[in-house]
Formats: structure tokens, C-alpha cells, sequence
């Protein structure tokens, strides 16, 4: 006798905030988080300790180079198989790698070649795991409550971004790289009983216009062909590739200059740093509480025009308390611009695309972001300057979404028309007017 899958119906009421479902995940996905940030720690410090600064650089860069070439990979994963299935797979590999390091390190020394293997193996785990985080969140609640997720998610990640570090330093001093690894992987063990009992919903009928399975290319290129024709995931992909080439870095190796050159020190920094965090958290509770934001595309495009003001002038004022305030209104809108930009993309997207969109999303991220680090410490030393370029968090999150028919006549009568969205409304009036059979989060 079978056991049938847990599945969720088509349409839920109850909001993102109270559905148990969606609870479990989130849960599950911080504590995740919490222990990936604890693994950075202990691989970094281990590696300190192995080696020299040096060999630190290379194996982190040893983690991101897997991640990079085969997030595209993942992607494909993701949207061939169950992507609760794939999230499950590789959490429980990357515990299995984790714990096994500590074990070996318990056993032995530190061996550099010991975390370059670790930091490869996590790396690639890591190109199926990201997409397929990507791809649940529509499977597990309705369209409308995708905008409410989203904040909640990102408050997610800065609670890990918080209480990782200190929990991975407190291992370290207590117990050494062996017990902040084992910290690390019973965190990260700890989120599978939680997923394991998430509900998910099946994919709705197959649109006739929909390419059938085909090899793992052949899905590639369909994915990257179907962002390139969708008029709405399209643009936003190449706005956000765009956000972190030409702002994220200039934010990063600038805010070090402007410390310098002030003469503030590294207690200005931290103030401006923890400034800009406290503003984009801020926007996450917003959007979490809220659950909608109207003209969800007009806000787009001013918020973002916000940001890029602010980061132009956060360079000509005079004074600390204003650079402080100005990284808080920064950090704020860059907050609004990521999330809306995700909920869009992921309201939008066929739930059969979203791993490979997703996976796109995510290598405009990890591929584009860091070659212009170097750029910019290259211009900034032909004016006699050495920065140290710190780690602010990136402009976008990876997103989910879904859309409920993407037909070719379908997607003309419900495809939002940016400048007058209304971003995680709840079903009603909005509802009304997109011509959809089920609530959908971004209406004309």
C-alpha cells in the first residue's frame, strides 16, 4: 500500500504569517541558514589557522567557484524533480559533509587540502540546494501571500546573518573547529524533520505550449529561452544583474574610502554598516506585516531611483550622524527594491521554470558581484588607496512565485502591466480584474 504525498489544495485563506505550513518551512530554512553561517566561521577560521591569509582567500573561493559553474545545473534539477526532494537531498548531504570534516578534524590537524575538498563538495551541494529553495515557496502557499513571504524570508536571513557569527565564534573559542562543524551540521540536521513534513501542491496541468521533458540541455536552453521571452521576468533579471555590477560593488569598496577619508574609523563604519542592515530589515517587517504593496512596479522604479541617489551622495556629506541616517534610507529602499523585484519575478514565473530562473537569478549574484571587486580596488589604487573590501548583503534574494496558466492567450490577459501592480493584495476587488481563475499576486 502507497502513502500519498502531502499536498496542500489549490486555494488556501489563511495568511502566510499563521499558516503552520509555511511556518514549518521558514523555520526550517533559518535554522538552516544559521548553520550555514556557522560553517563560514569554522571554515574560515580553520583555515586561518592551517595557513596563512592567503590560503584563507583560496578556499573560500574553492566554495564559490562549484557554486558559480553549476548553479545553472541546479536549476535543472530543481524543475525536473520535486524540488522538496532536492532541498531534502542536499541538506542531508551537506550535514553528512560537515559533521564528517569534524569528525576528521577531531581526529587530525586542520589540513588545508582537507577544506579546499570540504569547501568544493559544499560548494556544488550548494548549486542544487539554492534553486530549489527558489522553486518551493509557491508550491507550499497562494500567489497572494508570495509578497508576505518574501519580507518574511529576508527577515529570515538577516536573523541568521545575526546570530550565526557570534554562535560559530562562541563554538570556535569553546570547543575549536571541531565542535564549530558539528555545531554547524546538527543545525543544519535539525532543519530536516521540519521538511519533511511540509505540504506541498502539485503542479497544475502541463500547458499545451510547454516543451515535454527533454535532456538536461535541452531544459537549459528552454529555461534560458523562457526568461528571455517573458516580458516581465526578462527585464528584471537584467535590472538586478545590473543593480549589483554597477552598485553593490561601488557600495562596498566605497564605504571603506569614505571611512579613510574621513578619518571616522573603523566604529564610523560599523555605525554606517549596521545603519544600512537596520533600514533593509526594516522594509522586510514592513512587507512581512503588510502583505501587499500597491503600484508595485512605479515603486520599483522609485525606489531604486532612491537608491542610486543615495549612494551617490552618501560620498559628499560632511559629518558621521549623516552618513548614518543617509545608509538607513539607503538600506531601506534597497530592502524594498530586492523584494519586490523577487515577488515580481516569482509571481510571474510558470512554477515549472522557477528552479532555472531562479538559478539565473542567483549566477547574476555569485558570478557577476565579485570580478567587479577587483575592478574597483584597481580605480581606487590609481589614487594611491588599498582598500579591504568588506561584505554587505547582496541586493536581491532568490525568489519564488507562481502563475497558474502561462499560456500564450492566458499570459496576455494576466500578465501584469508593471507601472500598476498591486503586489500581494489578497484576493478581491484586484483579484477580480486579472481574468485568473485563482488570486494572483500582481494584478493590472
Amino acid at each position: 500500500m502507497t502513502t500519498a504525498k502531502p499536498a496542500l489544495p489549490e486555494c488556501a485563506t489563511t495568511p502566510a504569517h499563521r499558516d503552520g505550513n509555511v511556518l514549518r518551512w521558514l523555520t526550517a530554512y533559518t535554522v538552516s541558514l544559521i548553520g550555514d553561517s556557522v560553517y563560514f566561521v569554522a571554515l574560515a577560521w580553520s583555515a586561518q589557522k592551517a595557513a596563512g591569509p592567503t590560503e584563507v582567500g583560496l578556499v573560500m573561493a574553492s566554495g564559490a567557484l562549484p557554486r558559480a559553474l553549476l548553479m545553472l545545473g541546479g536549476g535543472v534539477a530543481a524543475d525536473r524533480f520535486d524540488p522538496r526532494r532536492v532541498i531534502l537531498g542536499s541538506d542531508a548531504l551537506r550535514c553528512l559533509v560537515i559533521l564528517t570534516v569534524a569528525a576528521g578534524i577531531a581526529l587530525t590537524a586542520p589540513a588545508l587540502w582537507i577544506l579546499v575538498a570540504v569547501a568544493l563538495i559544499f560548494g556544488a551541494v550548494d548549486a542544487l540546494f539554492i534553486p530549489a529553495v527558489g522553486a518551493l515557496p509557491p508550491r507550499i502557499t497562494t500567489p497572494d501571500q508570495l509578497a508576505r513571504v518574501t519580507g518574511m524570508r529576508s527577515l529570515s536571513m538577516r536573523l541568521s546573518q545575526i546570530a550565526g557569527p557570534p554562535i560559530g565564534g562562541l563554538a570556535m573559542g569553546l570547543g575549536g573547529p571541531t565542535a564549530a562543524f558539528t555545531v554547524a551540521g546538527l543545525l543544519i540536521a535539525l532543519s530536516l524533520p521540519l521538511l519533511l513534513t511540509v505540504r506541498v501542491r502539485p503542479l497544475g496541468a502541463r500547458d499545451a505550449e510547454r516543451p515535454e521533458p527533454g535532456t538536461a540541455r535541452q531544459d537549459l536552453l528552454d529555461g534560458l529561452r523562457y526568461i528571455r521571452r517573458h516580458r516581465l521576468i526578462g527585464p528584471l533579471v537584467a535590472v538586478g544583474a545590473i543593480c549589483e555590477l554597477g552598485l553593490i560593488g561601488t557600495l562596498n569598496v566605497g564605504m571603506v574610502l569614505l571611512n579613510a577619508e574621513r578619518g571616522w574609523g573603523p566604529s564610523g563604519y560599523g555605525w554606517i554598516v549596521s545603519s544600512f542592515s537596520a533600514g533593509a530589515a526594516a522594509s522586510a517587517t514592513l512587507l512581512a506585516i503588510a502583505g501587499w504593496l500597491p503600484r508595485a512596479g512605479l515603486m520599483l522604479s522609485g525606489t531604486l531611483l532612491i537608491t542610486c541617489a543615495g549612494a551617490a551622495t552618501i560620498a559628499l556629506v560632511p559629518t558621521l550622524w549623516l552618513a548614518v541616517v543617509l545608509a538607513a534610507v539607503i538600506g531601506l529602499n534597497v530592502g524594498v527594491v530586492g523584494s519586490l523585484d523577487n515577488a515580481l519575478i516569482q509571481t510571474a514565473a510558470d512554477p515549472a521554470y522557477l528552479g532555472r530562473v531562479t538559478s539565473v537569478v542567483m549566477l547574476t549574484m555569485v558570478g557577476l558581484a565579485p570580478p567587479q571587486l577587483p575592478a574597483g580596488r584597481r580605480r581606487h589604487r590609481s589614487l594611491g588607496r588599498r582598500p579591504r573590501v568588506p561584505r554587505l548583503r547582496h541586493l536581491r534574494q532568490p525568489g519564488r512565485g507562481h502563475r497558474p496558466d502561462l499560456r500564450r492567450g492566458a499570459a496576455r490577459r494576466t500578465a501584469p502591466a508593471v507601472a500598476g501592480d498591486h503586489l500581494g493584495r489578497p484576493a478581491g476587488k484586484y483579484a477580480a480584474r486579472s481574468g485568473a481563475g485563482a488570486p494572483v499576486a500582481l494584478n493590472s
